[in-house]
């Protein structure tokens, strides 16, 4: 098998072009002997002469104009390998598979990605939105590079995680009287109309709980499976709304110039974990880890609250 090397090639390359050892040597800036060397090391390893010496002069012989055109594709094609590993280790090049839940799937990660690729055109990405539950399983079977979820509180060996214990929020309309104060309580919101996610739901179950040790009656009135869902009926008065952070940094997303709702600070406080999820049995690209961080980095911001 033959053992070319690049530096045979190109300096072959430059041979031919310069017409002259001694040119090619001022170009490539390398001695004459090196230059000879590297050519008689390529001639020997294809097993036939690519130039006459006659007269102290250096002629091409015919397979030399033919190999010329075959080395310039091998050349072409290490320099855009050679490219392609730059762009990989600066993270502008490959794929990123992501599955995130519903909260944070309509306004939140969108403008992490966007952040993140605004200057790598080159990156191509899958963002998926399922349940929680789902995500879990996909991170597990190795699936997806990035999974954000609400934390089911199961630890698998697949699954790498990071979780954040977030805590809940109170939605109410802006211009409601209850909306002057700086926190809310159960008995703040006694017997009022609520908005709240299915009666199984964590949230759901720890709003309940915290209402009934206070004394006070929970009054669910609209039943939803995503928070983002119930803005509008804040917005309208029909409601209040003990919801994630995530949903409230979303609403400031797409409402800044119209807060018609506010998010008060709520105690006793109701727990909201998310979990940052990665396969633990398939090593994660460069582009991968940095984005992971990025999303860290960008749900600590959250926990430290966007409150009225």
């Amino acid at each position: 098998a033959m053992n070319l090397t690049i530096r045979q090639l190109e300096t072959f390359r430059a041979v031919m072009r310069a017409g002259s050892i001694s040119e090619a040597a001022r170009r490539l800036g390398r001695t004459q002997p090196a230059v000879s060397a590297a050519l008689a090391g390529l001639e020997d390893e294809l097993g036939f002469k690519l130039f006459e010496r006659s007269k102290k002069r250096l002629v091409a012989r015919p397979e030399a104009h033919y190999f010329l055109e075959e080395e310039a594709h091998v050349l072409d094609r290490l320099a855009q390998s050679a490219r392609t590993r730059r762009e990989i280790g600066n993270l502008e090049r490959g794929r990123l598979r992501i599955a995130c839940h519903p909260a944070s799937s309509n306004f939140i990660v969108p403008r992490i990605v966007a952040d993140f690729l605004e200057t790598r055109p080159d990156v191509k990405v899958s963002l998926m939105m399922r349940s929680s539950a789902i995500i879990e399983e996909w991170i597990a079977s190795q699936q997806y590079d990035i999974g954000i979820a609400e934390a089911s509180g199961n630890e698998r060996s697949a699954i790498d995680q990071q979780v954040f214990n977030l805590r809940c929020l109170c939605a109410v309309r802006a211009d409601d009287p209850l909306a002057k104060l700086r926190k809310l309580s159960p008995g703040h919101l006694d017997g009022k109309p609520m908005a709240a996610l299915f009666e199984e739901h964590p949230v759901t179950i720890e709003t309940s709980n915290a209402f009934a040790q206070a004394g006070a009656r929970f009054n669910a009135r609209f039943e939803l499976r995503t928070f983002q869902a119930a803005m509008e009926l804040v917005e309208r008065g029909l409601c209040y709304m003990i919801c994630d952070p995530i949903t409230s940094e979303s609403y400031a997303s797409y409402a800044p110039e119209r807060p018609r709702v506010k998010f008060l600070k709520f105690e006793p406080a109701i727990p909201y974990p998310l979990a940052l999820m990665t396969p633990a049995h398939r090593p994660l690209s460069e582009l991968a880890l940095a984005f992971r961080d990025l999303v860290a980095a960008e749900i600590r911001s959250i926990g430290r609250g966007r409150v009225a």
